[in-house]
C-alpha cells in the first residue's frame, strides 16, 4: 500500500470497478431472498444538493448492510422529470418560454435537454457519493413505461368512478399559470392590513366589513355576519351597496363568521379564499369571475382592469379614501397559503380539473398508516395528522405542457368522455386518435390539453419498478423498504399508499424510513437566498465522498442534522487513520498464514470487545440506526483498537524472538480478523477506502470480488468475561496520564506496582503490560515510580 491515501484516485478506480463487475447488479434468477426498495426519484433540477447526498446516503447505508447480509438486492434508480419543476428549469436554463415556444416544440426541447444535458450530469452526482443502485434498472418519471402505467392508473380509476371532471372554485398559481393541490402548499407568514370598509345597505345605516383584499371588491356576491351578534342582526336578509361597481349584494346569517374577528362582518368575493368557494356551493350564489390565469383583473374588474392584486390593491384603497369610506387602517401578521414549488401567493380561481375522490377514505388510509412499520415511530403522527386534515379532493390536473398526457378526448357532439383503450397506452390525444364516440358514434372530438399531476406518477414507483420484472412483480411489489425524507409524507408517501389501495387494497411497501434535512450551521434551512448553501460536490473534492457519508451518518433517524465542517476534517482524519492502521497491520501480516493453536489472554480479550461490537452494530442496523454503528465502530477503532490493543501487541510483532513464535502468530490472528471485521463494519457508510484497503490484502483470501459483496460479520450470542483486558486499559491510562503530566516519553521506564488483589487476574498478561508501559512491575499498593 502507498504511504498516503488517494481519495480522488480511489473514487474514479473503484466507481469504475464496481459497475464493470456488476458487483451491485440484481439477479433475477437468484434464489436469495429478495430485499427491494422504492428508492425516491430525485427531481432533476441541476445538480445534487447536500440534503440529497444527507438522505439518499443514509439509505445506501441500509441497503449495503443488507446486501452483505446475502440478501438479492432490488435497488433501482429513477428520475422525477416530469411536470412543473422540469419546465421551469428548462425555461430558466434555455432563455425560452412554454407558451411562446408551442407545446409540440417545447416538449422536444425538454426530452433533448433532460436526455443530453441535465440526466446524465445528474446521475455523476448520484454515482459521486457511491450510491450502490443497479444502474441497469433505471426508469424516469416521463419515459414511455412510466406514462403507460400512469395512465392505466387513471383508467382503472375512472373505471371505478373515483375520478372526475368538474368545473369548480380551486386553487391557482398564477406564476405557473396552474392548478395546484392541497399537498403543495405552503404557509407563508406576512405582514399586511385589515381595511375597515364603510358599504351603504338598505337601512340606510351602513354596515363595516374587514378585509385583507379590498381589490377583491368588484367580485363581492355577499356580506356575512353570525345570527347572533346583536350589532348585526337587523342587517340580515338586507341589501348593502357596492363601492364604485353600483350592485346590491344580500346580508346572510352565517354561523360560520367569527364575531370577533374584524369587524364582524365578512365581504365574500369570488373568491379570497377557499371558505369563500364552500359559501358558494352552499348558498348556490352565482360567482362574479374577475380575475385572468396570470393573476392579473379582467373587465369585470372595471377601471382596475390588467392590474395585479398589489397594484389594484394600491389603487382602490386610494379610491375608498377619497371617498371617506375606509373608516381605519389595521396592521396585522398573517399567514397566507403560497405555492410551495415558486413562492407565490394562490388565487381561487373557477376552472375545470380532474380530481380523485378520496375524502370518503381517511378511516382506511390512517388503516394503512398502522399497518407499516416505521423507522422513527413518532413519524407516523405526521402521516396521520395530513390524513385528518384533509381537505379536499386530489387535483391531479395541471395546465403545463410537460408532463404526462390524460389519456382522454372529449366528444364534439354529445359531450361523452372517450377513454383510451389500455392497449393503445401510452398515448397523446394530441396527436393519437380515439375510437368512435360509444355513445353517438361521433367521430369529432376535443382532445384533453391538460396533463397529470407529476405526483398522480411519482406515487406509483412501487408499480413502475416492480413491472419492469413482470414475472417476479409479485416478490418486488410490495417493497420491504421505502427510504425518504419527512417533508415528503404528505407528499409522496401519503400519495402511494393512496394510489396502492385505492388499485391493490394492499400497502405499496413494509418498512418506511425517515430521514431529517440537511440544515445550516445554525440550524436553518439552506436556500439560494439566505446564501448559506453547501454544496456537496465541493465537499468530495476537498474531503472525499467518505467524510461527507460519515459526516451524514452523525443524524438519528428522522432528525435533522447541522452541516459543520469540522465534522468532515474529522472523518477525513478517521481515513487516513484507517489507512495508517492498515498499513502497519499488513506489513506484520506478510507471513501470516494460519491460526494458532492457542490465543492469548489479552488477544481473546479484543475479539470479545469485537465480538460485542458487531452484536450492537448488527442489532442497530435491524432497527435502521445507522448511527449508532457509527459512533459504535469509529469508538471501537480509535480507542479500543489503534490506541490500546495495536499498541499492546507491538512487542509480540517486533520480538518474536523473546515472546515466542506462537504470541506473534496470535497477535495477527487476532489483528487479521479485527482490522478485517472493522472494515467490514465500516463499509456501509466509507465504501472507498475499505474497498481500497479489502482489495490490497483481503480479497484474495476471501476469494470474494468487493467487500460490499463479502459476509457481514457474525457474532457469538455466549459473551465471555472481559474483566482482565478492561483492567490492562485501566493501568495503560493511569501511566499515560502520570507520564503525560510530568511532560515524559511514553517509552520513559518506570517502576510500576499493582495492587495485591490483581496479581492472579493479571499474572496472563503481565508480559504485554511491561511492554507497553516500559515497567518493571511488582504487586502491592499501586504506586507509578519514574525511573
Amino acid at each position: 500500500m502507498k504511504k498516503q491515501y488517494d481519495s480522488k484516485e480511489s473514487e474514479k478506480k473503484w466507481k469504475n470497478y464496481w459497475e464493470k463487475n456488476k458487483i451491485y447488479k440484481f439477479n433475477p434468477n437468484s434464489k436469495k431472498p429478495i430485499y427491494s426498495i422504492d428508492t425516491p426519484p430525485p427531481t432533476v433540477s441541476g445538480k445534487m444538493h447536500i440534503g440529497h447526498a444527507f438522505s439518499y446516503a443514509q439509505q445506501d447505508f441500509v441497503v449495503r448492510y443488507r446486501r452483505m447480509q446475502g440478501l438479492n438486492i432490488f435497488y433501482p434508480f429513477g428520475t422525477d422529470d416530469n411536470g412543473l419543476p422540469t419546465e421551469r428549469l428548462i425555461e430558466k436554463e434555455k432563455n425560452i418560454s412554454a407558451q411562446k415556444l408551442g407545446r409540440k416544440e417545447f416538449i422536444k426541447i425538454c426530452l433533448q435537454t433532460l436526455e443530453k444535458e441535465l440526466r446524465p450530469k445528474y446521475i455523476q452526482d448520484w454515482k459521486s457519493i457511491a450510491i450502490s443502485c443497479d444502474w441497469d434498472i433505471f426508469y424516469t418519471t416521463i419515459d414511455k413505461h412510466s406514462q403507460r402505467i400512469s395512465q392505466k392508473s387513471f383508467l382503472d380509476l375512472y373505471k371505478q368512478k373515483r375520478e372526475y371532471r368538474k368545473r369548480t372554485p380551486f386553487m391557482w398559481c398564477p406564476e405557473c399559470q396552474t392548478a395546484i393541490a392541497q399537498v403543495e402548499l405552503e404557509d407563508k407568514e406576512k405582514d399586511s392590513q385589515f381595511i375597515y370598509i364603510k358599504f351603504q345597505t338598505s337601512l340606510n345605516k351602513p354596515i363595516t366589513i374587514a378585509t385583507t383584499r379590498p381589490e377583491l371588491m368588484p367580485a363581492c356576491v355577499a356580506i356575512h355576519v353570525h345570527p347572533d351578534d346583536k350589532r348585526y342582526k337587523k342587517f340580515i336578509g338586507k341589501k348593502a351597496k357596492i363601492p364604485f361597481f353600483n350592485r346590491e349584494v344580500e346580508i346572510y346569517a352565517n354561523k360560520d363568521v367569527d364575531p370577533d374577528f374584524g369587524s364582524g362582518a365578512v365581504y365574500h368575493c369570488t373568491f379570497g379564499d377557499m371558505d369563500d368557494a364552500e359559501w358558494i356551493e352552499k348558498l348556490k350564489i352565482k360567482p362574479i369571475e374577475v380575475m385572468n390565469k396570470d393573476g392579473t383583473f379582467n373587465a369585470k374588474a372595471g377601471k382596475y382592469e390588467n392590474l395585479n392584486s398589489k397594484q389594484a390593491r394600491k389603487e382602490i384603497i386610494q379610491d375608498l379614501q377619497e371617498k371617506n369610506l375606509i373608516t381605519k387602517i389595521e396592521p396585522i401578521h398573517h399567514v397566507v397559503n403560497t405555492h410551495e414549488r415558486c413562492g407565490t401567493e394562490i388565487e381561487i380561481l373557477m376552472t375545470d380539473q380532474w380530481f380523485i375522490k378520496y375524502l370518503d377514505l381517511k378511516k382506511e388510509f390512517l388503516k394503512q398508516g398502522s399497518k407499516l412499520n416505521w423507522y422513527p415511530k413518532y413519524m407516523k403522527n405526521r402521516y396521520d395528522n395530513w390524513v385528518k386534515g384533509l381537505k379536499y379532493d386530489w387535483c391531479i390536473s395541471r395546465q403545463r405542457f410537460f408532463g404526462i398526457p390524460f389519456p382522454v378526448w372529449y366528444c364534439n357532439n354529445c359531450n361523452e368522455i372517450l377513454l383510451a383503450d389500455e392497449k393503445q397506452l401510452p398515448v397523446d390525444p394530441l396527436i393519437d386518435k380515439p375510437k368512435p364516440c360509444p355513445k353517438c358514434k361521433s367521430k369529432e372530438f376535443t382532445p384533453e390539453k391538460d396533463v397529470l399531476d407529476t405526483w398522480a406518477t411519482s406515487s406509483l414507483t412501487p408499480q413502475i419498478t416492480a413491472s419492469l420484472f413482470p414475472k417476479l412483480s409479485k416478490k418486488l411489489y410490495p417493497s420491504t423498504l421505502r427510504p425518504q425524507a419527512h417533508d415528503i409524507i404528505s407528499f409522496w408517501l401519503f400519495n402511494t399508499v393512496a394510489k396502492s389501495y385505492l388499485h391493490n387494497k394492499k400497502n405499496p411497501f413494509k418498512d418506511v424510513v425517515i430521514s431529517g434535512w440537511a440544515l445550516d450551521p445554525k440550524g436553518k434551512k439552506m436556500s439560494k437566498s439566505k446564501g448559506n448553501i453547501v454544496e456537496p460536490q465541493e465537499m468530495i473534492q476537498q474531503y472525499s465522498a467518505d467524510a461527507l457519508r460519515f459526516w451524514a451518518a452523525s443524524s438519528k433517524l428522522g432528525e435533522d442534522l447541522s452541516f459543520q465542517e469540522k465534522e468532515l476534517v474529522a472523518a477525513k482524519k478517521l481515513v487516513n487513520k484507517l489507512w495508517n492502521a492498515s498499513n502497519f497491520s499488513f506489513s506484520h501480516l506478510e507471513d501470516y498464514k494460519t491460526k494458532p493453536k492457542k490465543l492469548e489472554t489479552i488477544d481473546l480479550w479484543l475479539l470479545e470487545k469485537l465480538n460485542e461490537l458487531v452484536k450492537e452494530c448488527t442489532e442497530a442496523f435491524e432497527r435502521y440506526e445507522y448511527s449508532k454503528t457509527k459512533i459504535e465502530t469509529e469508538n471501537f477503532f480509535w480507542n479500543t483498537f489503534c490506541d490500546y490493543y495495536l499498541e499492546i501487541i507491538k512487542d509480540r510483532l517486533y520480538n518474536p524472538d523473546k515472546r515466542g513464535k506462537q504470541q506473534k502468530l496470535s497477535a495477527q490472528y487476532t489483528l487479521h480478523i479485527s482490522l478485517l471485521t472493522i472494515l467490514k463494519l465500516l463499509s456501509p457508510i466509507t465504501p472507498f477506502i475499505t474497498e481500497e484497503i479489502y482489495q490490497h490484502y483481503y480479497a484474495k483470501k476471501e476469494k470474494c470480488k468487493s467487500i460490499h459483496i463479502s459476509e457481514w460479520p457474525k457474532f457469538n450470542k455466549k459473551t465471555t468475561k472481559t474483566e482482565i483486558g478492561d483492567k490492562a486499559i485501566e493501568i495503560i491510562s493511569k501511566v499515560r496520564k502520570i507520564k503525560t503530566q510530568n511532560n515524559l516519553s511514553l517509552k520513559t521506564p518506570i517502576n510500576l506496582t499493582l495492587d495485591k488483589k490483581d496479581e492472579k487476574l493479571l499474572k496472563p498478561i503481565l508480559e504485554d503490560l511491561k511492554a507497553v508501559t516500559n515497567a518493571e512491575i511488582n504487586f502491592g499498593k499501586f504506586n507509578i515510580e519514574i525511573v
